[in-house]
């Protein structure tokens, strides 16, 4: 059932239900992702996610956006940003990830953090707003 949800789910790819959608058919999980229960992906826009990305229980991946302006907002105006999760990232538990984000390979972002703009590859981030604390490198990991 999940593979005819879902616009693509790679091979070994392993999602733990409950899983909330809004359509499904526009988000892509590549192969040996794991996400775990809870995940909400709210897909008015795409919503890619990439390989071997460990996605914690309770992650938000949200693309809608409102107006601020209440009158838009009573009209039910709505628009999405589609987001983009790189190969071997790993969202903690409780992570949000707002519309229109990109988060580069390689990047943890610690439970309970807010991503509210893109992340490079190959960083931690931590807090709300999510902010860089250390870059990650592997050739010098351990140090």
């Amino acid at each position: 059932m999940l593979a005819e949800l879902l616009g693509e789910l790679g091979e070994g790819a392993e999602v733990r239900p409950p899983l909330y959608v809004d359509y499904g058919h526009r988000i892509t999980i590549g192969p040996g992702t794991f996400v775990n229960f809870g995940a909400v992906m709210l897909d008015v826009a795409r919503i890619a996610i990439g390989a071997d990305v460990q996605i914690g229980p309770n992650v938000q991946l949200l693309t809608p956006t409102h107006p601020v302006d209440p009158e838009k907002r009573r009209a039910k105006w709505e628009a999405a940003e589609p987001i983009t999760i790189g190969d071997n990232v790993w969202l903690g538990g409780g992570v949000v990830v707002r519309s229109g984000v990109t988060i580069g390979e390689n990047t943890v972002v610690g439970a309970g953090a807010v991503v509210t703009r893109d992340l490079p590859a190959n960083v931690v981030a931590v807090g709300n707003p999510a902010r860089v604390v250390r870059e990650i490198r592997p050739d010098r990991e351990g140090e």
